[in-house]
């Protein structure tokens, strides 16, 4: 599929009657027919300007859509800043990607201005040639959520972003949802595939900003106000990471509201424990849980009606392969980026994943933890703990630290002074310095002060001095449990 298939298929939708209504934000409502004359004049607007990549800085909400659609019907490549990213990333995108020209509301565009950025009443401009080295037949330009301060932009073609758009509408279809509300920012690719589908399919997408959801930054959750939006948008399907789908099994539990309204809850991100899939089918909320990444377009595996199994990630898509190298790697064939930004092309048939996993008899993947030691909170942010510790341990205070995450709601931190007769206060101090210089998914939540160094002769690093990480979660593993306990209260 590419954008022209889309293009018509909106206006499949724009022909139907009665209107379909098409898109909902806090005050303006589109039907399919006022979305796509929208859609087409922002794009005629995208056409007359200069050839580059469009930055889009604007919180969920209709707009947000619109000019992402605009961009894509234009074939112009798009970069939507993420909105959990600390300032000093956005900023390292921007300059990455040579943007000359946004559209950008609140704290970013007072970053834009920071940065050079004009105002002429509808575009951010900046003066440039706005040619970044991008891989040809770049649409967008998705970065992860930074396995370091530095994260990669990977830049994708249109067939690929829709093709999964695609895929993912018809693993739904059985369910036939009308009503879709987007959880997630825009900004995480996972989401913004999940909005192409439902359109696709003809559904209702109800987009709101992330705070009148009840979503703060990348990882804080104002339940009774998110639950409240849940019902009464009367969503019948969304898009879910492990932390939010925890809340929502809990609160059906609870009774604060029912499973009935909900046909088709796709979840990923981060692994989803085996614990919390029984729970899901217990309350009756029908969960799928999938499996995917940036450099493959998002989704390559999902469960779905009919073909789920609680544990697994489900079976590959139609549109991709899966094999494992020799020791265990998955690896994705059929929908790979088409390269990093500011490197060569990506020219290979496979693509290393970084995640080790198995497969049973009939092809459903089930996932073994990752290769490397980066690791993904249940919030779906990817992490790299190396980049975590540096901060704590380069302000003076601090000499070591070990952070941990994996699939938990907060980062972890067992530390080790320089002065081992510092106080408790002047630990608290550096996390706190060490927090503020992170964007909030990178912060620590919870700490506790070691009661010794680390040290080789423990088994704990190694001889040139790295933490031997699964030495230490076995060691330290009730003082992270206890720490975790903290956090969940």
């Amino acid at each position: 599929m590419r954008p022209d298939d889309l293009r018509e298929v909106l206006r499949q939708h724009a022909g139907r009657l009665p209107q379909p209504l098409a898109l909902r934000g806090d005050t303006r409502r589109y039907t399919y027919a006022q979305l796509l004359a929208e859609v087409e004049r922002r794009e005629t607007l995208l056409r007359t300007e200069a050839p580059g990549v469009f930055a889009l800085g604007l919180d969920n909400g209709p707009e947000a859509l619109l000019w992402d659609l605009a961009a894509l019907l234009s074939d112009r490549p798009c970069l939507t800043l993420p909105p959990f990213f600390s300032p000093s990333q956005r900023a390292h995108c921007l300059e990455q990607c040579q943007v000359t020209l946004a559209v950008a509301e609140g704290e970013v565009a007072g970053e834009l201005e920071s940065a050079g950025f004009q105002f002429d009443g509808l575009f951010w401009r900046k003066p440039g040639n706005g040619r970044a080295a991008l891989p040809f037949g770049t649409a967008k330009v998705t970065y992860t959520s930074g396995t370091t301060g530095q994260p990669k932009g990977v830049c994708l073609g249109a067939p690929a972003l829709l093709r999964v758009a695609q895929e993912l509408e018809i693993v739904s279809r059985a369910t036939a949802p009308t009503h879709y509300l987007a959880v997630l920012p825009l900004a995480v690719l996972l989401e913004n595939l999940g909005v192409y589908a439902a359109l696709l399919a003809g559904a209702c997408v109800t987009l709101l900003p992330q705070r009148q959801l009840g979503i703060q930054g990348a990882s804080g959750v104002d339940w009774p106000k998110l639950l409240a939006t849940l019902i009464l948008s009367g969503a019948q399907s969304l898009i879910l990471v492990p932390q939010l789908l925890l809340g929502l099994v809990t609160a059906i539990e609870r009774g604060h509201l029912g499973a009935a309204q909900f046909r088709f809850v796709a979840v990923g991100g981060a692994r989803v424990s085996k614990d919390l899939l029984d729970r899901a089918a217990r309350v009756g909320l029908p969960v799928y849980e999938g499996y995917g990444l940036s450099e493959c377009a998002s989704v390559v595996c999902l469960n779905r009606p009919g073909a789920n199994r609680p544990g697994s990630v489900g079976p590959a898509l139609p549109h991709v392969r899966l094999r494992l190298a020799a020791d265990g790697e998955v690896e994705v064939s059929g929908c790979a980026l088409l390269g990093y930004l500011g490197e060569a092309p990506f020219e290979g048939q496979w693509w290393p994943t970084g995640d080790l996993g198995d497969f049973d008899a009939d092809g459903y993947l089930y996932l073994k933890g990752r290769k490397k030691h980066q690791f993904i909170t249940s919030f779906g942010r990817n992490l790299n703990p190396d980049w975590i510790e540096a901060e704590l341990t380069q302000g003076g205070v601090i000499a070591q630290a070990f952070v941990h995450g994996e699939g938990l709601p907060g980062n972890l931190a067992l530390l080790w002074p320089i002065n081992p007769h510092c106080d408790r206060q002047t630990l608290v101090d550096a996390v706190a310095k060490a927090n503020a210089a992170l964007p909030d998914y990178a912060r620590i939540s919870a700490w506790r002060r070691l009661e010794a160094p680390l040290t080789a002769a423990d088994g704990l690093l190694t001889s040139n001095g790295r933490p031997r990480r699964e030495a230490i979660l076995a060691r330290y593993r009730t003082t992270l449990l206890e720490l975790d306990n903290e956090v969940r209260q």
